[in-house]
């Protein structure tokens, strides 16, 4: 190992490339910026702190010169990869709309602090020791999170570094940063309330079953939703159908015979959402004139494959993203600036799925008759 690190330190220093071709070394870098090669090493690998000044003058060199740092011998000499792992078991549950884009924002903001971040796609109930034992990344981002998530043990017995986007049954130990499920869900059912519905189901999707039973979203909205009809009298009805339009359509008729008196939806199943709507219509029923539906956790994209558009609390997926690899960063280098434990709100946008229950609409117009005739 020592005889492999010191070829790739001198490959470095003696400016061969991948190929064995001739490239700008760090003594050419160094002469041009006037420093020692040891200040454009450290410069390189963040080994040790240079001035602000100094490592301006040097960067500017390694621009000028077309000097491209070596990856490897980066890693072998700060014995830290910079590359971070996101785990997503993405066979286990299909990319949501939503999905991209805390990939995107994690990579972005992993990339603004010198780190590559590569998807991980193993199973939550996969052995990570090929991940943990090798050396091949610094830190762990886990996505997808159960309330009893096996992957936290293994994290934690490896003293590998992680952060969580989701929360596990007691998470009072671990970084991590959520959806605000219990107030998302709060301002939902007050929307609906709002307008006059007093009759309010839940419609989740399938995913809680098998390797993912306990996953930690669907657990969270379905205790929040009972919390709230049970808070305000209501009576609560529930839901499931798996995560694709065809389960939607299915679930429409579904939906009447279990709860006839049915006048609102919270859904949090974004891709049987437009099979529901087109299943509600087959039967006749009107969206929002018979079935107000609110979708939760989803995203303006896909609220808009429905006809009419779904009124939505987007999820915060950018911002949970860039804080989860912050969190993660932190740990590695020591900063731990930023909130260990945080909870963000959905945003609410209105679209055209949400309306007074039809019996309220019709008493509404009969008083306006009334007031008119009387003036």
């Amino acid at each position: 190992m020592q005889d492999f690190e010191s070829s790739v330190l001198e490959d470095e220093r003696a400016g061969f490339g991948s190929e064995g071709s001739i490239v700008a070394t760090m003594q050419d870098v160094a002469r041009l910026a006037n420093v020692s090669i040891a200040t454009v090493s450290f410069t390189v690998n963040n080994s040790k702190p240079v001035s602000p000044a100094t490592r301006a003058r040097v960067e500017a060199a390694m621009q000028e010169l077309g000097f491209r740092r070596n990856a490897v011998g980066r890693a072998l000499a700060s014995k830290r990869t910079h590359i971070l792992a996101l785990l997503y078991p993405a066979l286990q549950h299909r990319f949501r709309g939503t999905v991209v884009d805390f990939f995107t924002s994690a990579a972005s903001t992993a990339s603004e602090h010198g780190y590559n971040l590569v998807l991980w796609p193993a199973g939550n109930d996969a052995e990570l020791d090929e991940l943990t034992s090798t050396g091949l990344v610094d830190g762990v981002l886990l996505m997808e999170v159960q309330v009893d998530d096996p992957r936290v043990d293994q994290l934690q017995k490896s003293n590998t570094p992680f952060a969580l986007i989701g929360r596990t049954a007691d998470p009072s130990a671990l970084d991590y940063v959520d959806i605000d499920f219990e107030n998302t869900v709060a301002q939902a059912v007050d929307h609906f309330v709002g307008l006059g519905h007093t009759s309010i189901g839940l419609l989740d999707g399938g995913v809680g079953r098998g390797a993912l039973r306990g996953y930690g979203p669907v657990v969270r909205i379905r205790q929040a939703y009972q919390d709230e009809m049970t808070k305000r009298g209501l009576t609560s009805f529930m839901a499931t159908c798996d995560e694709n339009p065809a389960a939607g359509r299915a679930a429409a008729p579904a939906l009447l015979e279990g709860a006839p008196d049915l006048t609102a939806l919270l859904l949090m199943n974004e891709h049987a959402g437009p099979g529901l709507v087109t299943g509600l219509h087959r039967l006749g029923i009107s969206v929002p004139e018979d079935l107000s539906i609110l979708s939760l956790a989803s995203s303006r994209e896909m609220a808009a494959m429905t006809e009419p558009e779904l009124t939505v609390m987007s999820a915060p997926s950018v911002e949970l993203g860039r804080r989860g690899v912050e969190l993660l960063i932190g740990q590695l280098d020591g900063t731990d600036d930023h909130e260990r434990q945080s909870l963000v709100m959905c945003a609410f946008e209105p679209g055209k799925s949400t309306a007074a229950p039809r019996a309220i609409t019709a008493e509404r117009g009969r008083s306006a008759v009334r007031t008119n005739e009387a003036r």
